[in-house]
């Protein structure tokens, strides 16, 4: 296969940290990776919690958890960087890697959510249907699953430690 032919995989993207620092996502090259959308006024919210004890849990053996804020669903993340770093820490102790709020649908939506929504379209299509949707990322970089935003983390156990024990 050519490099012009070659599919996209996690490393072919960039994010901004909350903190304001560019970062390339091949950091991550290796390992398992659960991509999110979260929010700090959702519902949903107290899902950080459980993506805090998988990334405690599993990070020794490869997984890392990237949150990514997103405020198009019912303006449930209208913080700024700083807030929201602070909420996500003082409520619910996260040390996972997070960064800086995007869109996650629409014209405006970061190229990684683009591409992982190609890769795995859900009940609306390829649309992302709510906060927490949830993307889980092989060793390899290929998208290995989608989950919904209600699925919640600790139900995913078995396949991250399925792609975890994938060289």
């Amino acid at each position: 296969m050519t490099e012009t032919t070659r599919e996209k995989t996690l490393s072919d993207f960039s994010a901004t940290s909350l903190a304001g620092d560019p970062q390339d996502l091949s950091t991550y090259a290796g390992q398992v990776v659960l991509v999110v959308n979260t929010a700090s006024e959702c519902g949903l919210t107290p899902q950080f919690e459980g993506l805090e004890k998988l990334w405690q849990e599993y990070q020794d053996q490869g997984l890392v958890v990237l949150g990514f804020p997103c405020n198009q669903f019912g303006a449930q993340e209208p913080g700024t960087a700083e807030e929201i770093g602070a909420f996500c820490q003082r409520n619910y102790g996260v040390s996972f890697p997070m960064f800086e709020k995007i869109d996650v649908n629409g014209d405006n939506a970061h190229p990684l959510f683009q591409w992982l929504r190609e890769e795995k379209g859900g009940l609306l299509g390829d649309k992302i249907k709510w906060n927490f949707t949830k993307f889980l990322v092989g060793r390899d970089g290929a998208v290995i699953d989608r989950y919904a935003p209600t699925t919640l983390p600790e139900s995913l156990k078995g396949d991250i430690e399925k792609a975890l024990a994938t060289e």
